[in-house]
């Protein structure tokens, strides 16, 4: 996934679990565009990372070992206004 192409990104931010589909096609869609290009890259390798990974990190609310996800997660998350999981 070399390229920033919104639409690719939006297929995808399409992961098959509802969860994280309901953080990342409305992100994808609403948001990608309007990021730096530092987020926009972030948000990209994010996107590469395996789907329970992302699970643990935005519906667990689990640290990413790589600690520069931060930073996307919390944009993710804050661009949310959907309640997932405790």
């Amino acid at each position: 996934m070399e390229e920033l192409n919104p639409q690719k990104i939006f297929w995808h931010s399409r992961r098959g679990m509802l969860e994280l589909d309901l953080l990342l096609v409305p992100f994808s869609q609403n948001v990608f565009t309007s990021l730096s290009l530092e987020m926009q890259l972030l948000y990209r390798d994010l996107l590469a990372e395996e789907d329970q990974d992302l699970w643990d990190w935005l519906v667990l609310g689990r640290m990413p070992p790589d600690l520069r996800f931060e930073k996307i997660i919390k944009r993710i998350l804050a661009e949310n206004s959907i309640e997932i999981g405790e």
